[in-house]
C-alpha cells in the first residue's frame, strides 16, 4: 500500500524539500552537498582517527570525549558528555522555548570486545587508503563520523532550524541500548522524533522488534548416581524446554519466535547437578505477544515446580523494547527520508522490524526510523574497513533530513 503512493509522494517531497522553510534558500542540497565533498578527506582522516579508539561497550569515555572536541569545533552548542558516557550537541533552533521542539539524530560509540581485541593486535593504526579507511573500529565509527559531518555542512550552510536539532553518539549499544535509554529519558518530553543513523538509508525502518533475553535457572537437590535418584534437576529442565517450545504461536507476520539455543548442567558423567539453566529468546513485533508469551513460560515453570519439585528462577539478561507506532509508515519523517534516499540514488525498502537504538524510543511511544544500508566490510574482523563513499552519502542523507525535519511544522508526523 505505502510502496504504491512512493512515486507521488517523493515528488511532492523532492520539491517541498527545496522550498522546506523561508529561512532555507532553494540550493541548500547543492551547497550541502557540496560543502561535504570539500571535506571528504578531512573525514576519512577524522574517521582514522577515532577508529584507533578502542571503545569496547563500557568503556567508551575516551571516544565520547573525542566526539565531544569535535562538536565544539564544528560550532555545535551545549555539548556534553553524560555519565553514560554520551556525547551530545545542539543545533539550537530560532523558535521560543515553549514552541520549539527537537529532531534528535543517533549514531553509536561502542564497538565489541571482539573489534577492540582486534585493535590491540593490529600491526598499524587504521589508515586511508582509496575510497577506504582501514581497521578494526572503522566500521561502526563510520556513522557517527557522518553524523558530525553532516552537522558541521548544516553550520557551514548557514541552516538556521527552527526546532533543535541533536546530534548525539550513545554509549552501551552492544550491551543493553544503556545510552540511548539515558538519552531518550533526558528528551522524550522534548523530542518529536528520534533518528537512529546506521547506513545510507538505502533501508528505512519505522518500527522496532521486541526481543527479551533470559536466563532460566533450575535447582534441585543433587547427589552421585548411586544415590541421587529422581527427580534430577534435568528432568525439570528438560520439561520445561519442550512445553515452551511446543507453545502455538501467532502468524508469521507478527514475526514472534520462541527460541531456547542453550542449556548448561553438570560436569561429569555420575553426579546429579543441584542447578542448571537455559536460554530463552522471546521477540515480537508486538510488546502484548511478549507479555502472553512471557506468562505462557512462567505458568509452565510453575507447574513443572509442582510435578518435578524443580525451583525455578527467570533472569533478565537483556529486554529490549520495541512497538509499532500508528502513522509511522506515512509520517512526514518516513516519507522525507525516503525522498532524499531516492534523491541520492537509492532504492529504499521500509521495514517495521528494527533492532537497534531506534527500539527504546518506539517502545516509549516516540516516532523514531533507523538509516540503515551500506558501511564497508568485514565486521569484526581484523581486516574491517569502511566504505568513504557510503560514510559521505550518509551525511549527505543526515544532513538533508535535518535541515526538513528542523523546519516546522512541528512534530514528526
Amino acid at each position: 500500500m505505502i510502496r504504491s503512493r512512493f512515486p507521488v509522494l517523493c515528488m511532492a517531497i523532492s520539491l517541498a524539500f527545496a522550498f522546506s522553510a523561508s529561512a532555507q534558500p532553494p540550493a541548500l542540497g547543492t551547497r550541502l552537498d557540496a560543502h561535504l565533498e570539500s571535506r571528504r578527506d578531512a573525514n576519512a582522516q577524522a574517521l582514522a582517527e577515532i577508529a584507533a579508539i578502542r571503545s569496547p561497550s563500557g568503556e567508551e569515555r575516551e571516544r565520547a570525549q573525542w566526539v565531544a572536541d569535535r562538536m565544539r569545533t564544528i560550532g555545535l552548542a551545549d555539548v556534553t558528555v553524560d555519565t553514560m558516557p554520551n556525547a551530545i550537541g545542539r543545533l539550537r533552533g530560532s523558535l521560543p522555548d515553549g514552541q520549539r521542539r527537537a529532531v534528535v539524530f543517533v549514531s553509536t560509540l561502542d564497538d565489541l570486545a571482539t573489534v577492540a581485541a582486534h585493535q590491540a593486535s593490529a600491526p598499524r593504526k587504521p589508515y586511508v587508503q582509496g575510497d577506504r579507511v582501514i581497521g578494526p573500529g572503522s566500521n561502526t565509527s563510520s556513522t557517527t563520523i557522518a553524523m558530525l559531518a553532516a552537522a558541521e555542512a548544516l553550520i557551514a550552510a548557514g541552516v538556521r532550524p527552527e526546532h533543535d536539532l541533536i546530534f548525539a553518539a550513545v554509549a552501551q549499544e552492544e550491551t543493553g541500548l544503556l545510552g540511548m535509554k539515558a538519552l531518550y529519558a533526558d528528551w522524550r518530553s522534548r523530542a518529536d522524533a528520534f533518528v537512529d543513523v546506521l547506513g545510507d538509508g538505502r533501508s528505512i525502518t519505522y518500527g522496532a522488534l521486541g526481543i527479551h533475553w533470559w536466563r532460566v535457572w533450575a535447582y534441585h537437590t543433587g547427589g552421585h548416581s548411586l544415590t541421587g535418584g529422581l527427580p534430577n534437576v534435568n528432568q525439570g529442565i528438560a520439561r520445561a524446554v519442550d512445553r515452551i517450545l511446543s507453545l502455538p504461536q501467532p502468524a508469521a507476520n507478527t514475526r514472534t519466535v520462541m527460541n531456547v539455543s542453550m542449556l548448561q548442567s553438570g560436569d561429569v558423567f555420575n553426579r546429579k547437578p543441584d542447578s542448571a539453566w537455559f536460554s530463552l529468546d522471546i521477540r515480537s513485533l508486538h510488546a502484548d505477544q511478549i507479555a502472553r508469551n512471557e506468562a505462557a513460560v512462567r505458568e509452565i515453570l510453575a507447574q513443572v515446580s509442582t510435578e518435578t519439585g524443580t525451583r525455578f528462577d527467570m533472569r533478565a539478561v537483556q529486554l529490549t523494547g520495541g512497538g509499532q507506532i500508528a502513522g509511522a509508515d506515512t509520517s512526514r519523517l518516513v516519507r522525507s527520508s525516503v525522498a532524499i534516499a531516492r534523491e541520492l540514488g537509492l532504492t529504499p525498502t521500509l521495514g517495521n522490524a528494527g533492532s537497534a537504538n531506534l527500539n527504546v524510543a518506539i517502545a516509549g511511544g516516540t516516532l523514531a526510523i533507523g538509516l540503515g544500508g551500506e558501511r564497508g566490510g568485514a565486521r569484526v574482523e581484523p581486516g574491517e574497513f569502511a566504505d568513504l563513499s557510503a560514510m559521505q552519502r550518509t551525511a549527505r542523507h543526515v544532513a538533508r533530513l535535518a535541515a526538513v525535519m528542523g523546519s516546522r511544522p512541528a512534530g514528526g508526523r
